[in-house]
């Protein structure tokens, strides 16, 4: 599970994940002092500490960086609710409770991720991370395996 991204760090990450392209510590910093005053190396600082955590991958350019996003802002979001629910004691509770919170419109975009996740499961997958009778129980995928981990850099 990663930790929730600090205020500065998701001001960064927000910018890196918008552009979706390699940015420098330049650029970046630019952008963020139109909102707040920033110092370079405060901006440099964050940059290289989201890269120790693995958000960022950086190559270096002459005598500065480049940094890319490791993985999307929505596997970032989803990382986070599915912690956030898998910790529950009560993960119904949990989800009928943050269903309630949702605008029509989220609802809505639930509605249609569901119908693409349904759509885009194999006929016969199996239930509750069980294999098939006569397949390899290695190859299932865990119970409660929501894939996340592949895009979690935070581990």
């Amino acid at each position: 599970m990663p930790r929730p991204l600090g205020e500065l760090e998701d001001a960064v990450m927000t910018r890196v994940w918008q552009w979706n392209r390699p940015v420098t510590v330049r650029e970046v910093l630019e952008d963020l002092q139109q909102e707040r005053s920033i110092a370079y190396t405060t901006v440099m600082t964050v940059m290289d500490n989201l890269h120790q955590k693995g958000w960022v991958r950086r190559e270096a350019e002459g005598r500065a960086y480049r940094y890319t996003a490791v993985s999307t802002r929505a596997a970032y979001s989803a990382a986070l609710m599915n912690e956030a629910w898998s910790t529950s004691d009560s993960p119904a509770a949990a989800l009928v409770a943050f269903f309630g919170m949702m605008s029509p419109e989220q609802r809505e975009a639930l509605r249609d991720a569901v119908r693409i996740v349904q759509h885009d499961e194999p006929e016969h997958a199996p239930e509750h991370g069980n294999a098939p009778a006569g397949e390899d129980p290695s190859r299932a995928a865990p119970e409660g395996d929501s894939g996340a981990q592949e895009t979690d850099p935070g581990r």
